[in-house]
């Protein structure tokens, strides 16, 4: 492994990192926050590129742009949570036939399998070419989402939801309406999955149909490496917030790691598959055979 070729490519791992940071902090919201299964991500992470993308094509300006992917996000989401509460229909299924419908519905967007966005025709907000602009840029956008979130979640609805995610009969009992915080939580993590999604269109130079394709598992990986890392240390609401984002950056400078030590690229997905596989099965494990109460025979 070159020392010199894995520094050089640190700076581009951690811009894109905090890229799918801000993807699992939406991921966050339905799989920790309202304790749901939602696969609705593999396919609005693409919307928010495709619409990003072909806005930014069509003439509008590039920042505008993402607070429309971000919407379309939002659309999906409603989607989805729309057919989980009012039709009965399991979450997670729901998001498969949501990423499912999405796929068509983002190939009309972009017209195409993929749309090129130059960073010489366009002023795009981020760009491979310009990484320590490109961490600026999102690691502002980051500071922004965490600190609207950890407000919104402690509002009268933000803690509504957490609720309905913490005990779904309790919340019942106690007069939430559990579907429309379900909805709610749902249109916000597509939102901000599509709003990332925007974002790595503008970063890697082009909208791909097959983009979002594994998103779900990043995510969780985020999700899992932050919790693992500073669980323990980070209490306050906000913080976790923060270690998702720090958990996305350690998962990209791992992988730029790994590819540095021979690794094939098209090996990417299996790695991933089998890091948030260990990082799922620990608290079982633990308990299962490592705990004082527990047997390792049992």
């Amino acid at each position: 492994m070159s020392i010199i070729s894995l520094l050089g490519a640190l700076p581009g791992s951690i811009a894109q990192g905090i890229i799918w940071g801000i993807m699992a902090l939406g991921v966050y919201i339905t799989y920790k926050v309202l304790d749901l299964a939602d696969l609705t991500v593999d396919g609005s992470l693409c919307t928010g590129g495709a619409v990003a993308a072909m806005l930014i094509v069509n003439g509008m300006n590039p920042l505008l742009s993402l607070l429309f992917a971000f919407i379309a996000g939002m659309a999906a989401g409603f989607i989805t949570g729309f057919i989980h509460t009012k039709m009965g229909i399991p979450a997670i299924l729901a998001g498969i036939l949501t990423q499912l419908a999405l796929y068509s519905i983002n190939m009309r967007i972009m017209g195409r399998a993929t749309q090129a966005l130059s960073v010489d025709e366009y002023n795009l907000i981020v760009s491979l070419r310009y990484i320590n602009k490109s961490i600026l840029i999102g690691l502002i956008f980051a500071v922004v989402i965490i600190l609207v979130s950890y407000w919104f979640f402690g509002t009268e609805l933000g803690s509504s939801i957490r609720a309905t995610g913490s005990n779904l009969n309790m919340s019942r009992a106690q007069g939430i309406n559990t579907d429309r915080t379900k909805i709610i939580g749902l249109v916000l993590s597509n939102g901000l999955v599509a709003l990332a999604g925007g974002l790595y269109a503008m970063f890697q130079g082009n909208a791909d149909i097959n983009m979002g394709r594994g998103a779900i598992v990043i995510g969780l990986a985020a999700v899992i490496i932050g919790e693992v890392i500073f669980g323990k240390i980070f209490r306050n609401f906000a913080l976790k917030l923060a270690s998702i984002v720090i958990g996305s950056v350690i998962y990209y400078v791992v992988i730029a790691i790994v590819i540095q030590l021979g690794l094939s690229t098209t090996d990417l997905k299996l790695f991933s598959a089998v890091i948030v596989a260990v990082a799922l099965s620990i608290p079982y494990l633990k308990n299962r055979y490592f705990s004082k109460g527990g047997s390792k025979n049992a």
